[in-house]
């Protein structure tokens, strides 16, 4: 938190040699409101100054971080949206916005206005500005830091509008690289999707996840970690377990073989379907399948407290019917998930 630097706000006269820098700052500042105190408070020129019933339109970028307390951020776009301590917004050029802190805690803000071609040209031609304008403590990593310099710059006689200029590139910085971050989280959860529908679908067959890799466009490294991370299991320890639900369906709801399972499953053989299947389970495939009651559509039996039910796959279709050939009943028990720790089992 910013603490033991004083409440101000100072705005800089226009300074056309910034122009070869691309950006300047051109006001600063910091305000600790306390609870029950009028809101926003005084020393702003008419531009700026602005009341809640009527909010205020920039024609510059402000970045707000509150460092204290809570309270809203409105805008027409977003709505009423909660602010609480640690997160920063985008006050955007020429979007009606109204903030202001909660009255029962108050907030403590730390704030600085960008202008500039550079700022400019990223609002108009980069989403990272305007795509999310609220911003959570882990998208803005070092913000407050800068924010610090800069005031400290600003209270300085010192210090040269450059060197501002390059603390408000930073600004910038940090929020396209949380932009960014945030960006690629999204997009491994959308692979990590993709990658369990494709394994779902083949995981009976032979797989290379180097290729299952190249498939979904990424490399093979990244693949296993953002799954591994995504699931809590890596893509092989995933696909041994499919192999292993299955084996566990068609040992409760039919009278195959455990050389024939491990065939169509995708094991080197009975031995290695037996042993994969103990590791995981902790006893033998054919002691389970004595202990387990007779097959009962409208009964599907108890369940072990560390595995969850979830919906069959696609291939339990193919089971039903094999089961079906044989006499059975076709099952109705849902696939089962084991607790990842059940498996112990590596790439």
């Amino acid at each position: 938190m910013i603490t033991l630097m004083k409440d101000y706000a100072r705005y800089f006269p226009d300074a056309p040699s910034l122009g070869k820098w691309g950006l300047w700052i051109s006001a600063s500042g910091i305000a600790t409101i306390s609870s029950g105190n009028p809101y926003p408070p005084g020393g702003h020129p008419p531009d700026h100054h602005f009341d809640w019933k009527k909010g205020r339109t920039l024609d510059a970028l402000q970045i707000v971080l509150i460092t204290q307390g809570k309270g809203w951020l409105e805008t027409r776009a977003s709505g009423k949206k909660a602010i609480e301590a640690g997160v920063a917004f985008l006050l955007l050029p020429g979007v009606w916005h109204r903030y202001r802190p909660d009255p029962s805690t108050g907030w403590s803000e730390s704030w600085v206005e960008i202008r500039g071609p550079v700022p400019d040209g990223l609002i108009s031609k980069e989403s990272f500005l305007t795509e999310k304008v609220i911003r959570t403590p882990t998208e803005i990593p070092g913000l407050e830091e800068v924010l610090r310099r800069i005031h400290s710059m600003a209270d300085d006689s010192a210090s040269t509008r450059p060197e501002l200029a390059a603390e408000a590139l930073r600004c910038l910085a940090i929020l396209a690289k949380g932009s960014r971050e945030s960006t690629d989280q999204d997009s491994h959860g959308r692979i990590t999707l993709r990658a369990e529908r494709y394994l779902a679908e083949h995981h009976a067959e032979a797989l290379d996840m180097r290729d299952v890799a190249r498939q979904l466009g990424v490399s093979y490294s990244s693949f296993r970690r953002s799954f591994t991370k995504q699931t809590g299991l890596s893509p092989w320890q995933y696909v041994l377990r499919l192999r292993l639900e299955r084996a566990r369906r068609l040992l409760q709801t039919s009278d195959v073989t455990l050389d024939d399972i491990a065939s169509r499953l995708g094991f080197s053989s009975a031995f290695h379907l037996s042993s994969a299947f103990k590791k995981a389970y902790g006893e033998s495939p054919s002691l389970w399948k004595r202990k387990q009651p007779p097959f009962n559509e409208e009964s599907p039996g108890t369940l072990r407290r560390d595995i969850y039910l979830r919906g069959m796959h696609r291939e339990d279709a193919e089971d039903q019917k094999s089961s079906e050939d044989s006499g059975q009943k076709p099952g109705l028990l849902h696939g089962i998930f084991l607790a990842p720790q059940a498996l112990g089992m590596q790439d």
